[in-house]
């Protein structure tokens, strides 16, 4: 029996072939009737029927994922100490990481190059298709009216008007929700907590089977901008490649060797070498649930993390303590308002910080699980949604290097809180 090709693998393969034949067509029939009529009518309709089912469980991964996220603190009440010191350590450190990558997109803005008419015709194409649907750049107001706003008056409302403005709205419904569920008998939220366990579970069906579409999802998507615009768009692509690669390094290995020498008292040379089982399977899977095994397992016995604090910080961490992908939605949140020309003020870019920390609690710890909620970040400060499509070929590889970012930042908040705690017991070489 043939061996089966990994999904990761199919989907580089549906970018590299949807950007080869999306550049020779450039190069060979640009301007042609024919090549327009299969652009309109066969490759860019099955791209965007790919996006619309990441854009239809949007809305409900946030109300499950942020809500069962908030509830996994536990009762603040019993919790005590050790739930407020892993809320505030996952709050700063993942500030930390959003501001490091959007200080390197406006450093060196990758999203820049593109000629005005390459531009206007790309957000032109787009926008068209949405008929209005997302926001102008001059709506995008971070203000005392944004701040009232948060609070809807009407959650279904919101939740309809999530890609029109109001999805910190959803958001904040879903966080409170959380709360109230922690601070509830858990006897009488039991069947609350159920359909919320079980919307959440479909969700992650739902995204398991648009992933396996994504590798012809992608290259429709890849043929569509190629084929029309060429290969001006490649250059623009690699530098946000490298920025966020840049990104991720600086949080892995200065951030966080910081943080373990002067928090949690350890060498970060050793601390590294210790962990490396927790990085390579983190960095094999892209999946924070899948290495949180191995993660408990190294934490308490190369670690010397004690068993009650690694289980109780690790496996909130593994949904709640994004910092890389917070990281990444930030850098091509930006990039991608770059791309399209669309000016992002403080202001903007402030509300970018602010959804992507509280995306980085809701994100599923699974391949591709940061995709939806990027989009919705997007939509709220007024860049196309289906702009995702461009990034979406190189996504591997920047999900992989996340996923690893996010596991040390599990381990090393683990480690500082043990070490707080006086129960960090010290394991020789």
């Amino acid at each position: 029996m043939a061996k089966q090709i990994a999904l990761y693998n199919k989907i580089f393969l549906g970018f590299i072939i949807g950007l080869a034949l999306g550049v020779t067509s450039n190069l060979l029939f640009s301007g042609s009737p024919g090549l327009a009529w299969f652009v309109t009518h066969i490759s860019e309709p099955f791209g965007r029927l790919f996006l619309r089912l990441i854009f239809m469980i949007v809305i409900p991964l946030i109300v499950s994922s942020l809500s069962l996220g908030v509830m996994g603190l536990g009762d603040i009440r019993t919790v005590g100490r050790i739930g407020i010191k892993t809320l505030v350590f996952t709050l700063i450190v993942t500030s930390l990481s959003v501001l490091i990558g959007l200080t390197l997109v406006n450093t060196f803005r990758p999203g820049d190059g593109l000629s005005p008419e390459v531009r206007a015709q790309l957000l032109g194409t787009i926008r068209s298709k949405e008929a209005g649907a997302v926001l102008k750049p001059s709506e995008v107001d971070f203000g005392i009216q944004t701040l009232v706003n948060i609070v809807p008056d009407n959650p279904l409302a919101a939740m309809v008007n999530a890609f029109k403005g109001e999805m910190l709205g959803v958001m904040f419904f879903s966080l409170m929700l959380g709360v109230a569920l922690a601070l509830s008998s858990p006897e009488r939220t039991k069947p609350l907590v159920g359909v919320l366990e079980g919307l959440y579970e479909v969700t992650m069906k739902i995204i398991d089977i648009a992933m396996k579409l994504a590798p012809y999802g992608v290259a429709a998507l890849l043929f569509t901008l190629t084929a029309r615009f060429g290969y001006s768009v490649l250059k623009q692509l690699a530098a946000y490649v490298v920025v966020v690669l840049v990104g991720l390094a600086f949080h892995q290995f200065v951030v966080y060797s910081f943080l373990v020498r002067y928090l949690a008292g350890m060498n970060p040379l050793t601390f590294f070498r210790r962990i490396k089982a927790v990085m390579v399977t983190a960095f094999s899977t892209s999946s924070s649930n899948a290495t949180l095994p191995t993660t408990l397992k190294v934490a308490q016995e190369n670690l010397g993390i004690s068993r009650e604090i690694s289980s109780f910080v690790l496996t909130l961490g593994s949904t709640a303590n994004q910092n890389g992908t917070a990281l990444y939605e930030g850098v091509t949140v930006l990039f991608l308002a770059q791309f399209f020309g669309v000016h992002l003020g403080l202001e903007a870019q402030l509300l970018v910080v602010l959804m992507s920390i509280l995306s980085g609690v809701g994100t599923a710890g699974v391949p591709g699980g940061s995709l939806p909620l990027i989009v919705l970040v997007l939509e709220s400060v007024g860049v196309p949604g289906e702009g995702i499509g461009i990034i979406l070929g190189v996504d591997r590889l920047l999900d992989m290097c996340r996923t690893t970012v996010n596991v040390t930042g599990d381990i090393t908040a683990a480690a500082y809180i043990a070490r707080s705690e006086g129960s960090l017991q010290a394991i020789p070489d």
